[in-house]
């Protein structure tokens, strides 16, 4: 697989521009596009991320919003890393969906041994990843931003551990916490080593902005941004207190558990109408067949998640999940 591109037509438009990210090449610390500040305080190593997948840009305009302003942590690291500036790179706003990645999806490579498996291909992304990892591996709190093929509601996922829904309440953007096990094509970015070890302190959390190429996901980001610096406690409390005094105020979070991905099992799946994300469904209701296989709604409600364009085997075409009252979803699935 090369090309991310769907052919599909783009029914959403391109609204943000693609910033140039030609001054951060160098970085700071031996990793190109990888900047680290120490405060010279004890703290902890706070990254934000952006650009994991390289059509995704409401990121690296936060990122680069954020080193704009000289941004220094007052305790412990802080770091801004532009992950997959080779796929960014090839970004065309007249086939947007085409520069998700170079060879392969980076955010499917984070499984333990995977990075180190001979018996795989070495892509780009691969190269990358590796370039990355004991960066990675030092770091306490991570931000990875992307945004979502469809317009709908901003989220935040938590993955499947108590200690990542209880981080994004902490950090108070999006509204919407999603909690699942990931994909089965391969494990994501925020669930690497210790982020997904229950027992560990180190926290991680992907938040999805809204769909790829809407500006609102450019202040979406940002909001999770300032969120997230505060709550890890390398900025003030009050840092961008005036934008944020003009943006949506917090709402009553609602979780969603995911029961499963609908991982793709032939080249001839198809929807059964057009989902865009965030519908209720009985259950029993036909989501799609796999070929011949229909796919049902397994619960009452089943909430379509992010709905895929990319209909190919072995990609994850929805996920189905149901909304979780009570303090922690995993508590009730």
């Amino acid at each position: 697989m090369s090309s991310s591109a769907t052919g599909l037509p783009n029914i959403y438009a391109v609204e943000i521009q693609k910033p140039d990210l030609s001054k951060y090449a160098s970085g700071n610390t031996g990793i190109p596009y990888v900047w680290t500040y120490d405060s010279g305080v004890a703290g902890p190593h706070v990254a934000l991320t952006a650009l994991v997948h390289g059509n995704e840009l409401c990121g690296a305009v936060t990122l680069d919003w954020l080193m704009g302003m000289n941004l220094r942590p007052t305790k412990g690291r802080l770091s801004f890393a532009f992950v997959n500036v080779a796929a960014f790179d090839l970004f065309d706003p007249q086939v947007p969906d085409g520069s998700r990645w170079v060879d392969e999806d980076f955010n499917r490579l984070w499984a333990p041994g995977r990075l180190a498996d001979s018996s795989k291909p070495v892509t780009h992304e691969v190269r990358r990843a590796l370039e990355l990892e004991p960066w990675l591996k030092t770091v306490d709190y991570l931000l990875d931003i992307h945004s979502m093929q469809h317009k709908t509601e901003a989220l935040i996922i938590a993955g499947p551990l108590d200690k990542g829904q209880q981080f994004a309440r902490d950090i108070g953007w999006p509204d919407v916490i999603v909690c699942d096990e990931g994909h089965a094509e391969g494990m994501r970015m925020r669930d690497y080593g210790d982020f997904g070890d229950p027992a560990s302190p180190r926290q991680a959390a992907l938040v999805e902005c809204g769909q790829h190429w809407e500006s609102e996901s450019v202040e979406v980001a940002k909001d999770c941004a300032v969120g997230f610096l505060r709550r890890t406690g390398v900025v003030s409390p009050d840092f961008q207190s005036q934008r944020m005094t003009q943006r949506p105020q917090r709402t009553p979070k609602r979780v969603y558990w995911v029961s499963g991905p609908v991982t793709i099992k032939t080249e001839r799946f198809v929807f059964a109408q057009d989902w865009r994300g965030f519908e209720h469904l009985p259950k029993g209701t036909l989501i799609g067949h796999d070929d011949d296989e229909p796919v049902y709604a397994p619960h009452e409600p089943t909430v379509l998640i992010m709905p895929s364009r990319r209909l190919w085997v072995g990609k994850t075409a929805v996920r189905l999940a149901y909304p979780v009252t009570g303090e922690t979803a995993s508590q009730s699935h």
